[in-house]
């Protein structure tokens, strides 16, 4: 593995580049040295090869942070790691040049093409309340999405007939076209234009969808919502999404919840916290007080001397663990309401405590002092 170059260098891009960032720089790289492009040409081929293996690693999420981490050392057999490839050469990969090659190698774009295809993923925002966030819920959502044409059954002809072969292509969906090039006679595939690289025609399409094989229809789905879900998390429906083409499965729903804020609480992460007002009395001298939670009230007995500001927690009083059985906590922050306006008698009950609570004659005297230093 030691002579083996460092796969970001291949690829031309940053130990930080995004997914995007790795796919267009292998599409860049890729046209330069692609064998349809050099037949016979080993260098350019092993240049591919190289190419081809860096990408395989860095665009796959989970290769990539294993390599991140141990480097080629990740996927060599003698060091414990794996085959980060599948297939013989290419794998896959041949899917990704259908759009610049024409279908890949060798013409190999005819399966790909008119093999199933799955549906789209959708997005779906939903807003809930703090509590269906804390204790989990059922809702029903409306989802515009594509769905297989019950007329036609997705064919996309008309009832009673089939789309016929193209003989433009011969059925295959492609087309070549050889041309004169500076280093001699070029071949290139395309999609057959007339039948839109499907292989076949619709010379009857279905008056429902059209000759698509699938209508938009808005459908009602039971979204359950599980407790302890925040704010911004999404939840991934499989098989919610749109129809998919030519049989192909259904895509996915991705639902990303709004939480709206609570009256009372604030989260962080599964903790619950509230600011409480108590009174001068209740700080001073201490009570037993009714405490808010997002289940039943609880007593909890405030200590005699409690500062402002001072905080109290109150176990497995928070939101439910997403996915487990524990729950956060409450913390209680209590705040000290000073009166605005006093009564005379409360007036002269205050200044009396205030003369008798010890030291008060010294520290009265000591304000001076205070203020000069």
């Amino acid at each position: 593995m030691a002579d083996k170059r460092d796969y970001y260098q291949v690829l031309g891009v940053e130990k930080s580049a995004s997914e995007s960032d790795i796919k267009g720089a292998f599409r860049r790289q890729a046209k330069t040295c692609h064998p349809d492009m050099h037949p016979g040409d080993k260098a350019k081929e092993e240049q591919f090869k190289e190419l081809n293996e860096a990408y395989e690693v860095l665009s796959d999420a989970d290769k990539r942070a294993k390599y991140d981490q141990f480097g080629h050392a990740a996927f060599d057999p003698a060091s414990g790691g794996g085959n980060p490839f599948t297939g013989g050469g290419f794998g896959d990969i041949s899917d990704l040049f259908s759009s610049f090659f024409g279908g890949g190698f060798g013409g190999g774009g005819q399966t790909t093409r008119n093999a199933a295809v799955a549906g789209e993923d959708l997005r779906y925002n939903l807003a809930i309340t703090f509590e269906e966030a804390a204790f989990g819920a059922t809702r029903e959502v409306t989802v515009a999405r594509e769905e297989q044409c019950a007329t036609c059954g997705g064919s996309g002809a008309k009832a009673g007939t089939a789309p016929v072969r193209c003989t433009t292509c011969n059925g295959t969906g492609q087309v070549q076209r050889q041309q004169e090039g500076f280093f001699g006679l070029f071949t290139s595939t395309r999609p057959c234009p007339v039948c839109g690289g499907v292989g076949k025609i619709i010379k009857e399409p279905c008056t429902d969808c059209r000759g698509a094989g699938r209508v938009r229809r808005n459908t009602k789905i039971s979204v359950k919502i599980p407790a302890g879900i925040d704010h911004g998390q999404t939840l991934i429906m499989r098989g919610e999404g749109a129809a998919g083409y030519k049989g192909g499965p259904r895509g996915n729903l991705h639902i990303t919840v709004s939480v709206r804020p609570h009256k009372l609480f604030t989260r962080r992460g599964f903790d619950l916290h509230l600011d409480m007002p108590i009174s001068f009395v209740t700080a001073a001298l201490g009570d037993e007080v009714t405490v808010p939670t997002l289940r039943d009230p609880l007593r909890y007995t405030i200590p005699a001397g409690t500062q402002n500001g001072t905080t109290f927690r109150l176990k497995e009083q928070g939101i439910q663990r997403l996915n487990t059985s524990g729950k956060g906590d409450l913390f209680i922050n209590v705040t000290i309401e000073v009166p605005k306006k006093l009564t005379d008698e409360q007036k002269d009950l205050l200044q009396r405590f205030a003369q008798a609570e010890p030291g008060a004659k010294a520290k009265n005297g000591d304000k001076k002092g205070f203020f000069k230093k």
